[in-house]
Formats: structure tokens, C-alpha cells, sequence
């Protein structure tokens, strides 16, 4: 099979925050007789205001810290248009749950606590609903609990089967003194949050997550979330560099796990999976080697067990600019393809795009967002969405999702950390995305819009 790669001939104009820029879209080309579908397009409606707070972050004293904002949120949306938002109240220490009916409207009183831990930091959740029963709703987040290592972190589950008017007790999943959770760049700098959770229509709850002492681990419940076997080591410290920012996703028997590391400024990534609902995993093996720094991918497989992978990767090495790309593997194939870049930050007026999401909805149309970097900004302002038609051949024009990069709100939240999900996807093609915004003094908001992909 031959490849093919070429630049459009010509470039369409956009708009984002009145100015206009040009964007050149990489198309791979399978052959030369090849048929595309059109990316589908996204219609938004206005963004709603979920929760509101203080934005103050005051000196780090552990659980003790004088932290007054909300941030974190996750998103998922069931097939008839419903969805879950979790977001971390850090004023209370807690994870809280609420419910949106199909028009986008809420679909229950007060905010439910989800965490149940009012001394102890809970930060960045996920979230997952039964893809056959929305009520049964399922959360995986970090706890700042010291257990007498050099770092607090832990990862708790809890789940609802009753459409989140309740949630179960919280059950310890990592009982570690290592750091659960944590997603090292280097001894000193670091990712929270460094987690992942997926769950199949017979039961199966999967959970990964990291430790800042390099461990990969991974851990299953067969009987969805009533109890889960002892966690897995997946990959260590003693190769590649500490594991960080861990991605998972399952379809049938197949359990797929991808992961950066850190420490190494020429970090890859890495892929593992089993065939049996994660009894086994292969030995890990390498997505692309390249001589940048590849860092926070996800992955999400399609109807015909194709899995799609998108990362950031920066040429100049760890926590530098970034830009975002796509590769697939094949069913039944071996190798990856080879990454090709989504859209170029430079083309669209900004410096960086990293920490992608990827989600599948409607005939396997592919959605990715990621956070938007401006000029001279180190944070985060704004999110911006391409979609694929064809199974990841062909992406559409970058969008700047309207509303997500208004300065007046300030930057992006994620405060403890980028390494979130705030995008979910449905068989009818709705989107549900979430944000944070944080300007410091003023005020601090969780957001969510509601999309349609026609």
C-alpha cells in the first residue's frame, strides 16, 4: 500500500477573536482513488456557567493550603444527549457531580458530592457513564492523602447507579506511599491528575494512573466497580523514564494503554494492550521515535478496532511549545503510521497547542480538542476543536471554540495540572465540553457548552 502525504493547495480563511488567519490542512492520502467524507462541522450554543468561585491560590502548606477557586472539570455524555460534569471545589477540598437533560439544561438541585473528603485535597476527576444504562455513572480522581512518602496522592473511585442523586462510599484504589497520580517532567515539576478510567458494556471498570516514583499501574473490576483486583504494574522506571500521563480505552476483549514519560527530553510514546480484558498486556512497545518531545496522548479505538492516538510534541524539548499529532493503528497491523501534525499553532496566530483530547461519535467522525497557547503566554487560553470524517485522513480547519478565550475570564483553570478530559462524544454526533477559567483576585468558573456535528 502506497502512502502519500501533501499540503492543500489552498489554505481557507478564518476567523477567530476578529482576526483572520490562514490554515493549511495535512491530508494523508491512502491511494489515489480514495473517497473522503467532508469533516463533520460543530454548531455551538452559548457556553453555560456550571459553578463559580474566588480565584485565590494562596502558599502551598499541603492540606492546610488556602486554596479558594473551582477548576478540573470532566465531561460525559450518554447517547440521548444527557450529560455528567465533576469538577474539584478546592475551597471545600471536594469532587462534585452534576446532571444536564438533553437540552442542556440541569437536571437535578444541588451539586452532589462525589469525594466525601472534606479535609483532604480532591483533584482532577473523570468521569464515564454504563454506555448502555446512563444511570450507572462512574469517577476516578487523585486524593492528596500522605501516607508517609515524599508525596500525597492516592487514586478513589466511586460510582452511582442511580443517575448521580447518590454516589457509593470512596474506595482507595492505590494504596501507595509512591504519589498515585502524579505525572513527572522532572523532580520538581509535575502533572496531578496523571489518571485515566474507561468502562465496557459487561462490567468492566479500568482505571491507570502513574506514581512520582515512575510506576505505570493498572487495575480492572469485573463487576462494575463492586470490587477490583490488585493493581498491575504496566511499566517502571528502570528504561524510558518515569510513566506519565496515562490514556486507556477498551472495545470487546481488546484493553488499549498509552503513556509519555518524563525526565528524557526526547520522551515517545508508548503503547501496551491486552487481549483479554487486561489479564495480560504485551510488552510495551514505542509509537514513534522522534527527536522531540512527545508528551500527553489519548487514545480512543473505532467500530473496527482501529486505535487513534494524539499527542503534543514540542522539537524543543519538555514543557517548551508544542504542537499537536495524529497516528492510527490498524487493526490487526503492527505499526503505527507515521505522526502527522494537526493544524500549526503558527498558522493560526498562537504559539503552542497541547493536551489533546479524542473522542468518536456519530459514523466513527473523529473530534479532537486541545488547549490553546497565545504568544508570550506560558498558560493556557482558549480550547480549539478539528474533526476527521474518514477515519483520521483528512482533519477539518481549526476551530477556536467561541467563547473559551475571552481575556477578560482570564487563563485556562487547571491549576494542579493539564492532564484532563474535557470533551465526550456521543453516537448522534452531540458534544458536551467543559473549562475552567482563573483570574487571579476576581473570580474563578467551571463552563460547559453543548455541541451538534452535522
Amino acid at each position: 500500500m502506497r502512502r502519500f502525504i501533501f499540503q492543500s493547495p489552498s489554505a481557507k480563511l478564518i476567523t477567530v477573536c476578529g482576526a483572520g488567519v490562514a490554515v493549511a490542512v495535512s491530508v494523508i492520502l491512502i491511494n489515489s482513488s480514495a473517497q473522503y467524507a467532508d469533516p463533520p462541522q460543530v454548531e455551538w450554543q452559548e457556553r453555560q456557567m456550571v459553578d463559580s468561585s474566588e480565584a485565590y491560590q494562596g502558599q502551598w502548606r499541603m492540606n492546610e493550603s488556602d486554596f479558594r477557586y473551582v477548576d478540573d472539570p470532566s465531561v460525559s455524555i450518554t447517547q440521548n444527549g444527557q450529560s455528567g460534569l465533576v469538577w474539584a471545589d478546592q475551597q471545600e477540598q471536594e469532587i462534585y457531580f452534576r446532571r444536564f437533560d438533553e437540552n442542556g439544561n440541569p437536571a437535578s438541585g444541588e451539586p452532589v458530592n462525589v469525594s466525601q473528603s472534606p479535609d483532604i485535597f480532591s483533584w482532577l476527576p473523570r468521569i464515564v457513564h454504563h454506555p448502555e444504562n446512563p444511570d450507572k455513572i462512574y469517577v476516578a480522581w487523585q486524593d492528596i492523602v500522605f501516607s508517609g512518602g515524599s508525596h500525597g496522592g492516592e487514586i478513589f473511585f466511586a460510582k452511582s447507579e442511580d443517575g448521580g442523586a447518590s454516589f457509593s462510599t470512596p474506595v482507595n484504589l492505590s494504596n501507595t506511599q509512591d504519589g498515585a497520580g502524579k505525572g513527572r517532567h522532572s523532580q520538581q515539576v509535575w502533572d496531578n491528575g496523571s489518571l485515566d478510567l474507561a468502562v465496557d458494556g459487561d462490567g468492566g471498570v479500568y482505571i491507570v494512573w502513574t506514581e512520582f516514583e515512575g510506576r505505570l499501574r493498572f487495575a480492572r473490576s469485573d463487576d462494575g466497580g463492586g470490587e477490583f483486583r490488585d493493581p498491575q504494574t504496566l511499566a517502571d522506571d528502570t528504561n524510558a523514564g518515569p510513566a506519565r500521563a496515562p490514556s486507556v480505552d477498551v472495545s470487546g476483549d481488546e484493553v488499549h494503554i498509552v503513556w509519555s514519560t518524563g525526565e528524557n527530553p526526547a520522551a515517545d510514546i508508548y503503547h501496551t494492550y491486552s487481549d483479554d480484558r487486561g489479564g495480560k498486556f504485551r510488552n510495551p512497545g514505542t509509537v514513534h521515535q522522534s527527536g522531540g518531545h512527545s508528551d500527553a496522548p489519548q487514545a480512543v479505538m473505532d467500530s473496527n478496532g482501529n486505535l487513534h492516538v494524539v499527542y503534543g510534541e514540542s522539537s524543543d524539548g519538555p514543557m517548551q511549545q508544542y504542537h499537536i499529532r495524529y497516528t492510527q493503528l490498524e487493526s490487526g497491523e503492527e505499526d503505527f503510521s507515521d505522526p502527522r501534525e494537526i493544524g500549526r499553532p503558527q498558522d493560526n496566530g498562537f504559539a503552542g497547542f497541547h493536551y489533546p483530547t479524542i473522542r468518536i461519535g456519530g459514523a466513527d467522525n473523529l473530534f479532537i480538542m486541545w488547549e490553546v497557547f497565545p504568544e508570550n503566554l506560558r498558560e493556557s487560553r482558549g480550547l480549539a476543536v478539528s474533526t476527521s470524517g474518514d477515519g483520521g485522513r483528512r482533519f477539518s480547519d481549526v476551530e477556536v471554540i467561541p467563547g473559551t478565550n475571552e481575556p477578560e475570564l482570564g487563563i485556562n483553570g487547571s491549576r494542579q495540572g493539564s492532564l484532563m478530559t474535557r470533551l465526550d462524544v456521543n453516537q448522534n454526533g452531540d458534544l458536551a465540553v467543559v473549562n475552567s477559567t482563573f483570574q487571579a483576585g476576581e473570580s474563578s468558573y467551571i463552563w460547559k457548552w453543548k455541541g451538534s456535528s452535522r
